[in-house]
């Protein structure tokens, strides 16, 4: 994955390592003092899956990456003052400690960046269909318990979608 060289956003899918030494260097910027890198791993353990060997992936690239689009352009209306912002999410076979999905914000300070932050990976979650599929001791599942995806203008400021 390389990072755009215009763009203030780096969106998409990979089906290899995400680059997050990359993406923190790409992501801030000489006006942006709050830098914010989150990366959520492939855990261990999910509720009631002790011993997760694998996780698996699947998206389609043409659902997804407008859906991450208009993530980002959610979160820039609520704090104008981002400046970059880096959406990356794992298709395909990630091992146990490998990063699935990465959501980097810089501000000029850390409270936006924070903010933003958390709002990318928490929308991420709520507004892109991504399914996953956890192999564990005993069995393996694709997650495919209904879950409502939202638009990401329907979050509330806690990721909540208002009804």
């Amino acid at each position: 994955m390389t990072p755009p060289e215009a763009a203030e956003e780096w969106i998409g899918l990979s089906d290899g390592p995400l680059p997050l030494d990359r993406v923190l260097a790409w992501v801030g910027r000489p006006d942006c003092g709050g830098v914010v890198l989150f990366s959520g791993t492939a855990r261990d353990h999910s509720e009631g899956r002790p011993g997760v060997t694998v996780l698996e992936y699947e998206a389609y690239e043409e659902q997804v990456v407008p859906r991450l689009e208009s993530l980002a352009e959610e979160a820039r209306d609520r704090w104008p003052e981002i400046g970059r912002l880096a959406l990356l999410h794992r298709v395909g076979r990630v091992e146990i400690g490998e990063s699935a999905v990465v959501a980097a914000v810089s501000a000029p300070h850390r409270e936006e960046a924070f903010a933003a932050a958390r709002f990318c990976i928490d929308g991420l979650k709520a507004t892109v269909p991504i399914w996953k599929r956890e192999s564990w001791e005993g069995g393996q599942s694709w997650g495919l318990e209904a879950q409502h995806i939202s638009e990401a203008e329907a979050l509330d400021p806690l990721n909540e979608p208002v009804s």
